[in-house]
């Protein structure tokens, strides 16, 4: 006995692939400017490491290391590339999809967009995460604070 996905199938007509070609417009663009903010936070990084490592004087103490500065932005960088990569992978799959009627291109470039929801997902409870304990840190330590 067939099962109930093996007859059906969804088609894709004109007026789909107008909109598929349309997304994939905007997601090239925001791809490539999300690559340019990459790049300047890196030149930031740079920029900031060099400063501090010029300009490091005894008296202008921060409090903490130069290098945990220059770390965090690293590590910015390098949560911030894989959505921007995955969405770019979409936009080029989808744009290959779309001229060549490649079926497989089309699943590549659907498997990137799962990729670019399924990681700023997780980035939202992780950030969402880390402000509960923060308001929770912040919380118990009001409860140490004498009367004002």
């Amino acid at each position: 006995m067939e099962t109930p996905t093996e007859n059906r199938k969804i088609e894709i007509d004109p007026e789909i692939l107008d909109h598929l070609n349309s997304t994939r417009k905007w997601t090239t663009f925001l791809a490539i400017l999300g690559f340019i903010f990459l790049g300047l936070i890196l030149i930031a990084g740079l920029a900031t490491s060099f400063f501090l490592s010029t300009f490091k004087t005894t008296e202008a103490n921060m409090g903490i290391p130069e290098s945990i500065i220059i770390l965090l932005i690293i590590i910015v960088g390098f949560i911030y590339f894989f959505p921007v990569f995955f969405l770019l992978r979409f936009s080029r799959n989808m744009r290959d999809a779309i001229q060549n009627l490649d079926q497989k291109k089309l699943l590549k470039g659907f498997r990137n967009l799962r990729l670019y929801f399924t990681y700023i997902g997780i980035l939202v409870i992780v950030v969402l995460t880390i402000y509960a304990l923060g308001l929770l840190f912040a919380g118990a330590s009001m409860s140490f604070l004498k009367g004002v």
